[in-house]
């Protein structure tokens, strides 16, 4: 059997730095709701998204760009911007062929970390695009890190059960030791029937569902292949691959 390349999950941000990203793929997840939005503009024919890690830089950058700049700071919208994370705002007809300028609390500054410490690839991921990621790592080839966005560097449990469901798709063409892995694929599997039902004793649920309503957000970003393309990052851009 030739050498399988490695696969390792990373329960947060803070936990990143212990992981060797140089010739690796790395997948970006924060499912509720930064990678989902990516993947749902994406779908609906926004020419690109540009991640960016500050609410001064989205104004900049959507300016001199002639693009729209979104995003959230602690769950709702970011002052000064007019656009959310929601997914549910990037309907095909108002984000066709125009530039989404995207800045979140988690998301946006995990892919800019994974920058800084080398990353080979980066991708993003969350149900919406399951499947592409999936066909994605496999045909690479390389080694792989899962990297949740977490919650202001602490654990959150949906960003693990969507790095779950893509190990219990591609284990058998990686080498996984790690128990970090082991326990998100395990949490998918006991709960893969009812993502939605056990979304519910989530803490990020409560702060969307309950301090602001986002039931329909929620619903979708736990949706398997609803938005399903390959959001990889090139030259400060992700773009959708193929």
């Amino acid at each position: 059997m030739s050498h399988q390349p490695t696969l390792y999950t990373s329960l947060s941000p803070a936990l990143i730095q212990l992981y060797d990203l140089n010739n690796t793929v790395v997948v970006v997840i924060d499912v509720f709701r930064a990678t989902s939005t990516i993947a749902a503009a994406l779908y609906n024919g926004a020419r690109y998204v540009i991640p960016v890690d500050s609410v001064p830089k989205a104004i900049e950058i959507s300016a001199a760009t002639g693009g729209i700049a979104a995003g959230e700071r602690d769950g709702k919208l970011a002052e000064g911007l007019s656009h959310g994370n929601s997914p549910m705002e990037y309907k095909r007809a108002f984000i066709e062929d125009k530039v989404l300028v995207l800045t979140t609390t988690n998301g946006t500054r995990l892919l800019h970390m994974a920058l800084e410490q080398g990353a080979d690839n980066i991708i993003t991921g969350s149900f919406p695009n399951l499947s592409s990621v999936c066909n994605y790592l496999t045909a690479q080839q390389k080694n792989v890190v899962l990297a949740c966005a977490g919650w202001k560097d602490k654990f959150n449990l949906e960003d693990t059960l969507f790095a779950g469901a893509v190990i219990a798709r591609v284990k058998e063409h990686f080498s996984i030791h790690c128990d970090s892995s082991f326990m998100a694929e395990y949490m998918y599997r006991q709960n893969r029937n009812d993502l939605p039902g056990f979304s519910k004793n989530l803490t990020h649920y409560h702060r969307l569902v309950d301090r602001f309503g986002y039931i329909d957000d929620i619903a979708f970003c736990l949706q398997e292949d609803v938005a399903d393309v390959l959001p990889l990052y090139k030259e400060g851009r992700l773009i959708r691959q193929g």
